[in-house]
């Protein structure tokens, strides 16, 4: 864990345009001045990153919101006093203050107020926002703790703020309101229901279009494994064929099939959906660090957080929108 005073550090090599990855209540996230056009090029580099897709900008409070965005619609303003502090993204047009780094040269930007003790001491210490995808290379797994940022990106970034395993462990949710009716692009820790419980009305996946937040490459969120999705009753005959081709397989899943041949690698998750969210990442992660070459995984009940589950675990296998899917 961070020990007193790193905060206050962390905000000084921001300042000095620096690096710092930091933990939020989602996952951890990589981190410079978003009005620091340079040190945001920096992120992209370290991570691999397109530059056209855009991150979103991390703030202390709601009341910043003005700050970076205008016009706010009424609805923006309902879900940010619902769901901030929280794992919850609001796409909406940007004040000419936002670096088109930051943007990918849209005319909207991605904003929220993570719920994390240890981010918002960093926000308020550093005084402005922060720029800030997940801290992992491109399209890899994101990072749940402090030594997954240490494993993934080594001597790249300039500190890491240690605040401990990520308490939900998938990413925010981003709602598009910046024009019309409000548009899921992501899901994620704020549930579809509870966003039309405040809504007041159904909101709709948006599917295509400019990329206007992260998480939207149909293949992300991957391990060096080839995930490989299946029903339940198939997880035995599938791995029976992988091993008979050679190849090492892992099984990922809320309990073991009655017919795993030997040889086959089995990683449990908690079966219920706060549980399997908060550990899917790590389970993905012991998946490459035995060696496998193929995990099996199977789909949650897709409502609540399991649409959040589901939508990582069809990118994981390169099914996301326009993917021509696996390979296996």
């Amino acid at each position: 864990m961070s020990l007193p005073g790193d905060i206050e550090r962390a905000a000084g090599i921001l300042r000095a345009g620096g690096v710092v990855a930091f933990p939020t209540e989602t996952v951890y996230g990589l981190g410079a001045d978003a009005e620091n056009a340079g040190a945001v090029a920096r992120v992209f580099a370290i991570k691999a990153r397109p530059p056209s897709h855009p991150v979103i900008v991390h703030v202390a409070d709601a009341a910043a919101l003005d700050a970076w965005c205008t016009p706010i619609p009424a609805v923006a303003r309902r879900l940010a006093e619902r769901f901030w502090p929280g794992p919850l993204t609001l796409i909406l047009r940007r004040r000419d203050r936002v670096p088109d780094t930051v943007t990918g040269g849209l005319d909207t930007v991605g904003v929220r107020v993570p719920r994390h003790d240890v981010a918002l001491a960093l926000l308020r210490a550093f005084g402005g926002g922060l720029a800030a995808p997940s801290a992992n290379r491109y399209g890899r797994i994101s990072p749940t703790t402090a030594a997954h940022v240490h494993a993934d990106l080594g001597r790249d970034v300039d500190f890491v703020l240690d605040g401990g395993p990520c308490r939900i462990g998938v990413e925010s949710t981003i709602v598009d309101v910046s024009s019309g009716a409000p548009a899921l692009l992501r899901p994620g820790g704020v549930t579809p229901e509870e966003l039309e419980e405040v809504v007041g009305g159904p909101v709709h996946m948006r599917v295509g279009g400019p990329v206007r937040s992260p998480g939207q490459h149909p293949q992300h969120y991957a391990p060096r494994a080839r995930v490989v999705i299946v029903d339940r009753e198939e997880i035995g005959a599938r791995a029976a064929a992988l091993l008979a081709s050679g190849r090492r397989v892992a099984v990922c899943a809320s309990s073991r099939a009655s017919d795993l041949p030997g040889g086959v690698e089995h990683i449990v998750l908690d079966p219920a959906p706060a549980d399997t969210a908060r550990e899917l990442y790590a389970a993905l992660r012991e998946v490459d660090r035995r060696g496998c070459d193929v995990v099996l995984v199977t789909m949650p009940e897709e409502i609540g957080l399991g649409v959040a589950i589901a939508d990582r675990l069809r990118r994981a296998a390169g099914l996301g929108p326009g993917s021509a899917g696996s390979d296996y």
